[in-house]
């Protein structure tokens, strides 16, 4: 049995090549492109290939993946690179060989194609509002400057109106910022409501995010990110598996016969933490179950930690509700 170990770069791969019986990998390097990724993978067909998560990964495993039992090294978990004090590329692809020929490689989950996919759709949709967000925030603070309030949604026609109109104390270069920044909301409007479109079609054609949206204040948005970043549910074994790959699961530390726990580890996806926190926020709202809850944390504990244990029971409802294929029906509020 071939292992081989590839540390990706955009421009090539270094690649080191063990077997079973030596410890002097064959060592070669080849270009980042199709091409020749899919010609290495028919040179050593059937063999076991690792990966790091990095940039591009998607790429070289879909190029791999055919002729090649790929793997993809999670280095959080393995601290297999930033760990390291002698660090070169050729080292990287041979500690991913041998982690992965003893079987010691820390793995990344590998979701479906369809949940791949939409991953992307909702993790642009997220950057673009952020972006529009700063562009807005860029907007008040060029009139906060000058001392100009407006009570209202400025961005909204009548705020459109209030800003275009010429008496307001403004600075041509105010003037102008303010311009350039409208005319990055309006293209950033376009492209979020074409995004919007798509993954509402999503939203609509999925079991799980058809479930999920039964939950009050968990729109289409919400249930295909919270869905697509959660992956095939039946990988996790229990709710503790699933809160810990949210990251959501608080650090223990112990020393000695003393434990303690400290705040969330946050590993896995983080926009799987957002989209799991904008949910809480707005169940609470409508939800009496989780909104008592919500309300008896924040007594015992500050706002944001309060937040995150709602979270949290949530992503548990959540698992059962994939898991079984139940709407949402939470406990009665009165009673609990």
């Amino acid at each position: 049995m071939e292992y081989i170990g590839m540390d990706v770069h955009d421009r090539y791969c270094q690649v080191a090549i063990l077997d079973d019986d030596t410890n002097n990998p064959e060592e070669r390097r080849i270009r980042t492109e199709r091409a020749e990724l899919e010609e290495f993978a028919r040179e050593h067909q059937g063999a076991k290939a690792a990966i790091e998560a990095t940039r591009n990964y998607w790429f070289v495993y879909d190029c791999l993946e055919p002729e090649l039992d790929v793997s993809v090294s999670n280095p959080h978990k393995t601290g297999l690179i930033g760990d390291q004090k002698v660090k070169s590329d050729r080292l990287d692809a041979k500690r991913l060989a041998v982690l992965l020929r003893v079987d010691a490689l820390s793995t990344s989950y590998i979701p479906p194609d369809e949940f791949r996919e939409a991953r992307k759709l909702v993790r642009r949709r997220k950057a673009l509002v952020d972006d529009r967000t700063a562009a807005k925030n860029r907007v008040r603070s060029a009139l906060a400057d000058r001392g100009v309030t407006y009570n209202g949604d400025l961005f909204g026609q009548e705020g459109r109106e209030f800003l275009a109109d010429e008496e307001l104390p403004l600075s041509p270069a105010d003037r102008h910022i303010i311009e350039a920044d409208l005319a990055v909301i309006e293209t950033l409007d376009d492209q979020i409501e074409r995004l919007q479109c798509e993954i509402d079609e999503i939203a609509a054609t999925w079991e799980e995010t058809q479930l999920l949206m039964t939950i009050p204040g968990v729109g289409p948005v919400l249930s295909v990110t919270i869905t697509a970043e959660l992956g095939e549910i039946d990988r996790f074994n229990n709710k503790k598996q699933v809160v810990s790959y949210a990251g959501l699961d608080p650090r223990v530390r112990q020393s000695g016969e003393k434990e303690t726990t400290d705040a969330i580890t946050k590993e896995g996806p983080p926009v799987l933490r957002w989209a799991l926190g904008q949910a809480a926020l707005n169940v609470v709202k409508y939800d009496s179950y989780l909104g008592n809850y919500h309300t008896r944390m924040k007594r015992r504990k500050n706002s944001q930690k309060a937040l995150v244990a709602t979270a949290r029971k949530l992503l548990v409802s959540i698992y059962a509700m994939l898991s079984r294929k139940e709407e949402y029906n939470p406990p009665d509020a009165t009673t609990h």
